[in-house]
């Protein structure tokens, strides 16, 4: 019948929470995405946050600066932070996206920096071996550290 609207249709986005992200749809996001953007709060509790590059691995994020960037010291003091990823800039569905609340750990063991500087490079350099040394080695310098984000709670859309 012409006149009576199709089910699926949605008139309004006041409420959202029909818009769920699979699990499958999110770890081929989590496995796709190279970005993120990261957030934390300033001393005086000011959210702040930056797009960064981050890997996804047993179930953590992991990401790197150098300890003279001031987030290092900020989630030292307050480790609640959160990680905001989307689709946009992929060749997934440009509507998904995932948030993360979580606990994080600043880490600047030889071990964690040995995985995590070979697995960023790949990620952020696929079709390139060389690109990806030369990425390693760039990362290769003194003060910086990687960061663990254990979530704790998650948001996701579709």
């Amino acid at each position: 019948m012409a006149d009576q609207p199709d089910k699926d249709y949605v008139d309004s986005y006041e409420d959202v929470s029909m818009f769920v992200l699979s699990d499958e749809r999110e770890e081929l996001l989590l496995n796709t995405q190279t970005e993120c953007t990261f957030m934390w709060t300033t001393k005086d509790h000011e959210p702040v946050g930056v797009i960064m590059n981050f890997v996804w691995k047993d179930g953590r994020f992991w990401i790197t600066c150098t300890r003279r960037r001031k987030r290092v010291a900020a989630v030292e003091a307050r480790p609640k932070v959160a990680i905001a990823i989307s689709s946009r800039g992929t060749k997934l569905a440009s509507s998904q996206a995932v948030t993360y609340k979580g606990d994080a750990i600043v880490r600047d063991d030889r071990e964690t920096k040995d995985w995590f500087y070979a697995a960023l490079a790949a990620r952020v350099r696929p079709h390139s071996e060389e690109q990806q040394a030369a990425f390693v080695e760039h990362l290769e310098s003194p003060g910086r550290v990687v960061i663990e984000i254990v979530p704790t709670k998650r948001i996701g859309f579709d």
